[in-house]
């Protein structure tokens, strides 16, 4: 059936989803919105599905959930009796129909006699992730669209290690997904039913205290936040998500009393009414807590995403002002601090390995080397970090040390297999404290890693090309690169070419190199100057990303650099569009 067809079909439906039924009313006189709403559908992938909240299959709803459980629970029906009963975790954020969406999840599982534990309340995806691995079950959903606005919602599959669902799994899953074509026949459990039979248990307070118990082993340093943590003023902000459950017990746990809540921001509105973004990458999240913190001469800033895995903070500088640090950055600092106190107190393993995406900063690389900590790189997904860690516990070969991606995401101890911005809050304030200590701040502490391994900077840049003409205009894109290689790029020889999507390394004088990675659709230059930059299509947002990683010898002469890479992508975009 076309789009139009399809619109009919299910304005048709007797019993219709009220919600749905008023979205539908809301588009019938409008063809574009729905031919992009039933002119395909959502995609289903490795990290699950995400995508705007409205009626059709290319959007979230009720039956779109059902659907995509629908193949989680068909996947699940082929295990043994024993894993099957393991049962399935499900948390949820402060979006609209989040927790809607959770037990209709739970229903579909209900339905095939697989148990569900959903938690009572809003509860960070870290936390599902820890869950998972708690409870014993067998998978988790996490109901969320992270940082994206108001207007979307998501759908992420973990697997029973508490990471992303491995590739095998995830597309069997994708396949039973796909099998479910009629979303309207698929059939649901009575919530009362379930709970009479236990196949649907709430869950909170008792994981809670579990997690949170965890979280304590993270700060490295327990005397000094008992001395100095008094001292540091700091500002927190949840921005409107999960983090206002859990991050605030967290801090008090380990000892941090003296910080302030931008009370605004600590409420779990959907609408996301005091941001324009709740995206703790962009400086616009922080204008409440830059507002307070001048009030309160705040040291550091941090703010956590509404599912509360990904961390961002800004420092107060000698002028008063707030200088936002970068993803890589804050990876920076956390890594050095780390690596610092093990080396210091003799603990800092033979065989320790730091894990960070191939599109993060290369400084974390030489802090690594420095301490003879091996660095290894993983495709962008933090599955990927999750991934390397249960292979160090299979194999012993390697101790998981940190992890991180350039994307405000980072992971230190593993009983979390997911970015954890509750774990990284509570040491990046430690870290703070550290500083705060020696009369610096954490920008202070960030200089003094920068004279000691050179300038680092880099940018990502975003592209949006929305609706059905924009996969193929990206599609366009890459497939010039490939088909056109670059050679030279703003005036600087290209040095190697990796093409991940052909798992190759292309040198300059033709020698071509293996890279031992999974396949994926990313293209990654390596510059005479020391720059590198990298292009990857978003599997989950309709945007192609261009990453940009630059160094020299001081702060200003890598600032002129990056800004003339900035244009030349920025040429370059417009050359291939």
């Amino acid at each position: 059936m076309n789009a139009q067809e399809l619109y009919k079909t299910w304005a048709n439906q007797p019993n219709l989803n009220e919600s749905v039924k008023h979205d539908l009313n809301t588009i019938k006189n409008n063809p574009n919105e729905i031919n992009d709403a039933f002119g395909t559908n959502m995609s289903f992938g490795t990290a699950g599905m995400r995508g705007l909240i409205g009626a059709g299959i290319n959007r979230m709803n009720i039956y779109t959930v059902r659907q995509a459980t629908e193949g989680l629970a068909s996947y699940m029906d082929t295990l043994s009796d024993e894993e099957k009963k393991r049962g399935v975790a499900i948390s949820f954020d402060s979006r609209y129909h989040s927790e809607e969406f959770a037990y209709e999840a739970a229903r579909v599982l209900g339905q095939h006699n697989i148990k569900s534990f959903v938690f009572d309340d809003i509860r960070p995806t870290p936390e599902l992730s820890f869950a998972i691995r708690h409870l014993h079950a067998f998978a988790g959903v996490m109901i969320t669209a992270s940082h994206n606005p108001m207007q979307y919602n998501g759908y992420k599959i973990y697997g029973e290690d508490g990471g992303q669902m491995p590739p095998k799994a995830s597309d069997m899953i994708t396949s039973f997904v796909r099998q479910a074509e009629d979303v309207f026949a698929i059939e649901v459990a009575d919530v009362k039913e379930l709970r009479k039979q236990k196949l649907l248990s709430v869950i909170g307070e008792d994981v809670d205290a579990a997690y949170l118990e965890n979280v304590k082993n993270v700060n490295v340093n327990h005397q000094l936040i008992q001395e100095v943590g008094k001292d540091l003023k700091f500002v927190y902000t949840p921005l409107h998500g999960t983090g206002k459950i859990i991050c605030r017990r967290a801090l008090d746990n380990v000892g941090f009393k003296n910080y302030s809540l931008v009370k605004e921001q600590a409420i779990a509105d959907p609408e996301f009414p005091t941001v324009d973004f709740p995206n703790p990458e962009f400086a616009s999240a922080f204008n409440l807590a830059i507002q307070l913190g001048n009030q309160e001469e705040a040291d550091v800033l941090i703010a956590t995403d509404p599912d509360a895995d990904r961390l961002g903070a800004a420092v107060r500088q000698p002028d008063g002002s707030y200088e936002l640090m970068t993803g890589n950055q804050i990876a920076s600092v956390l890594l050095d601090y780390i690596l610092t106190a093990k080396q210091d107190a003799n603990d800092l393993p033979v065989n320790g390995a730091v894990v960070k995406s191939i599109v993060s900063t290369e400084l974390a690389t030489k802090i690594a080397n420095h301490y003879g900590v091996e660095m290894q790189n993983v495709l962008t997904g933090f599955k990927y970090i999750a991934e390397k860690i249960k292979d160090f516990e299979e194999t012993n070969e390697n101790t998981f040390l940190f992890g991180f991606e350039e994307s405000f995401g980072y992971l230190i101890k593993p009983f979390v297999r997911d970015k954890d911005a509750i774990q990284s809050t509570v040491l990046l304030a430690e870290v703070a404290a550290y500083y705060k200590h020696k009369g610096q701040t954490l920008y202070d502490g960030l200089q003094s890693i920068y004279q000691l391994y050179g300038y680092h900077e880099e940018k990502t840049i975003s592209k949006s090309f929305e609706g059905l003409e924009g996969k193929s205009k990206m599609d366009n894109i890459m497939n010039e690169l490939r088909s056109n290689p670059l050679t030279e790029f703003n005036g600087q020889n290209v040095e190697s070419l990796e093409d991940f999507d052909k798992s190759t390394k292309t040198n300059a004088d033709g020698s071509v190199e293996k890279i031992q990675l999974p396949q994926a659709n990313v293209l990654k230059y390596w510059l005479a100057d020391g720059t590198w930059f990298a292009i990857r299509p978003s599997g989950t947002e309709p945007k192609i990303k261009f990453y940009l990683g630059t160094v020299d010898d001081n702060q200003e002469a890598v600032n002129t650099k990056l800004e003339s890479y900035i244009n030349a992508v920025d040429a370059l975009i417009e050359q291939l569009v």
